[in-house]
């Protein structure tokens, strides 16, 4: 009998961040430290935004590349925000930037094409690569050094058949936010060998040391990056399943084409919720912003009390990434005595590339009461003291 299954999915398995959702969702009193699924309910405004908007008729198909105020309000945002001067036809408006990442990729790689993937990095990347036809090339990061990439490994890592690289800060899992210069450096070497620059700004509003800079912002290698944007952390809007991306006109339309033959456009009633954030976002986002930052510096006060690990001072995002190799123990081991002995689940760093391993990383998405319930119980374990 013939496999029911293509062959590109057949090897396919649940990774890491899965493997933790499950297990959280399976046991009792668990403080869940997974998946970067904010607890926050959407600013209320913006929930009877949508719904009043769902009353007077918003429950159609938008045009295909999305809903036509969303994409002003997407321009005027880019502008005052950033300074960058896009057009209707650099924006489309995606259900969620996990599906604009593999639109970008189906639409961007050749059978064979290369994809250049800092380490540590959000898990998906590496499959999603694999599933548009490419090949994931991974470059390692040094821990010690805070993970911040070096030039020079990833000119090693160039080939003919390199076709783009993955930038993500501030960084899931690790929450290191790549400085300008950086950036700047990450672009011209993608000048210099010819290949281009997925931005996947996802957590752009929790930038704690320096206002974020988009790549996209420097305009001598604008038309190398291929920006991915979402609501879903920096609104707390997870489940309504919208973002967008920016880009060259040509890529755009060549990126709608293949969609529509997906699931033509993004929900109208989550397009609307997101037109009211980003006109409101002055109002709707500043105590998100805060309440995260609280609680992801709270959860680093708690963790600095142990002893046997290592842990930075968050510079953005709300994940915590903790080296426990100082505790002679596998992550697999400490990721095992946190949930058998605490009740805590966190997810182990080996799901975000090699250079995560002897890491665990903390999704800071409870409130301070469930952080303390955590820590109060992961500071009696003997491991720790």
């Amino acid at each position: 009998m013939k496999s029911l299954i293509s062959k590109k999915y057949r090897a396919v398995q649940a990774g890491g961040l899965a493997e933790s959702a499950d297990l959280a969702k399976s046991r009792g009193d668990i403080v869940d430290f997974t998946l970067g699924d904010p607890d926050i309910t959407t600013p209320r405004a913006i929930i009877e935004a949508a719904f009043r908007d769902a009353l007077d008729g918003h429950t159609h198909y938008t045009e295909s590349g999305g809903d036509a105020e969303l994409i002003d309000a997407i321009i005027d945002f880019q502008r005052d925000t950033y300074g960058i001067a896009w057009e209707a036809g650099n924006v489309f408006v995606t259900t969620s930037a996990c599906h604009g990442m593999w639109l970008v990729l189906e639409t961007m790689l050749d059978p064979g094409d290369e994809v250049l993937i800092i380490e540590p990095y959000f898990s998906p990347y590496a499959d999603q690569v694999e599933m548009a036809g490419g090949v994931p090339v991974f470059v390692e990061t040094d821990p010690d050094r805070g993970f911040v990439p070096r030039i020079e490994d990833i000119r090693e890592k160039v080939s003919e058949k390199t076709k783009a690289m993955i930038v993500n800060t501030p960084n899931n899992p690790s929450g290191l936010c790549l400085d300008e210069e950086t950036l700047r450096r990450l672009a011209a070497l993608a000048e210099e060998e010819d290949f281009f620059i997925v931005a996947d700004d996802i957590y752009t509003a929790f930038s704690y040391d320096a206002p974020f800079v988009p790549m996209a912002s420097f305009e001598a290698y604008r038309d190398r990056v291929i920006t991915l944007r979402s609501f879903s952390k920096n609104f707390a809007m997870t489940g309504w399943r919208i973002g967008y991306i920016l880009g060259d006109e040509n890529f755009i339309r060549a990126a709608k084409t293949v969609n529509e033959q997906n699931v033509y456009s993004a929900p109208s009633i989550s397009q609307r919720a997101a037109l009211y954030a980003l006109r409101h976002r002055d109002e709707v986002q500043p105590p998100l912003i805060e309440a995260f930052r609280t609680r992801t510096f709270h959860a680093y006060e708690r963790l600095s009390r142990l002893k046997n690990i290592r842990v930075s001072e968050p510079r953005g995002t709300f994940y915590i990434f903790v080296d426990v190799r100082p505790t002679g123990k596998s992550e697999e081991d400490v990721w095992k005595m946190l949930m058998e002995e605490a009740g805590v689940l966190t997810v182990k760093g080996s799901a975000f590339g090699r250079s995560g391993e002897g890491f665990l990383r903390f999704a800071v998405t409870v409130d301070e009461e469930a952080i303390d319930r955590a820590f109060d119980r992961i500071e009696k374990m003997e491991i720790f003291q």
